[in-house]
């Protein structure tokens, strides 16, 4: 399941989780992101239950992006513990992802 990431539902959601969380902070209008969806949604369903994965609007969550200084996206932060553990901004294969979310098992 891909969750959606807001400024109502982060602190408990991601910074309270029990697993590892994947934050996909995307536009849209971003073509890159776009490009991104199909393997953010395959690694949602892949490591279900294991690794939270979703996605957080930066145009309806401006305060989320300004809080974690996302200045282009597709940026896709890593958290653990409440913590980010791994911070990645641009276009990555699914191959690459997925090692850094087996990185976290």
């Amino acid at each position: 399941m891909e969750y959606k990431f807001t400024t109502a539902n982060f602190e408990a959601e991601v910074l309270q989780s029990d697993i590892p969380v994947l934050v996909d902070f995307y536009a849209n209008w971003c073509g890159p992101c776009q490009s991104m969806a199909p393997i953010v949604e395959s690694m949602a369903k892949k490591y279900e239950g294991k690794v939270k994965v979703g996605k957080c609007n930066i145009d309806d969550e401006m305060e989320l992006a300004q809080r974690y200084q996302v200045m282009s996206i597709p940026t896709f932060i890593i958290f653990k513990d409440g913590n980010i553990i791994d911070t990645t901004v641009g276009l990555m294969d699914s191959e690459e992802l997925e090692s850094k979310l087996e990185g976290l098992l």
